[in-house]
């Protein structure tokens, strides 16, 4: 697919010699998000962030990554095949016949080039895959830019799966396939 700036990208799933670099993207990304807690405040959560790749140490868990045709790492996002893996809070991993994604990221020199809706559609088309019913994700106020993407991907708010996560509230979408 060809991006605003003229590029390609390839969405494939992350190599382990990658990890590193996108749990760094990752912490990268959500600490420069406004409102959203910092590694201060939530130390175990940019740890998890950090160490991103050991959750592909998981069965049916994917860590997926979008590389421009520059090679540069431009963003990432982990999908589960199994809600068991999901690793939330609220009682989403408990939903059968369902996919999730999380901690979708973007670098931020290179948002409005739509790698967010990429590597949505790369999760979107391996739970189709699975033949899976529904596929879940969980947003914050302080990427609400991203829920109109979401919405326009199908995705509709899932009230039933909000939680707080220490005092961030965290909301539900839902994606009927």
């Amino acid at each position: 697919m060809n991006l605003n700036s003229g590029q390609k990208l390839e969405i494939r799933n992350a190599k382990p010699a990658e990890f590193v670099s996108i749990g760094k993207l990752m912490a990268s990304v959500y600490s420069q998000l406004e409102g959203f807690p910092k590694a201060s405040e939530q130390p175990d959560y940019y740890k998890m962030l950090l160490n991103v790749g050991t959750l592909t140490e998981k069965e049916n868990t994917e860590l997926i990554v979008a590389i421009s045709n520059k090679g540069k790492m431009v963003g990432a996002v982990v999908y589960f095949s199994d809600m068991k893996n999901y690793g939330s809070g609220g009682t989403v991993t408990k939903i059968k016949n369902a996919s999730g994604f999380r901690l979708l990221a973007v670098d931020f020199q290179e948002r409005g080039k739509e790698i967010g809706k990429r590597l949505c559609k790369a999760c979107i088309d391996r739970a189709k895959g699975k033949n899976q019913k529904e596929l879940y994700i969980h947003s914050t106020e302080s990427i609400k830019v991203a829920w109109g993407m979401y919405e326009r991907l199908g995705f509709t708010r899932c009230e039933a799966i909000d939680f707080i996560q220490g005092e961030l509230p965290v909301f539900g979408f839902k994606l009927s396939i």
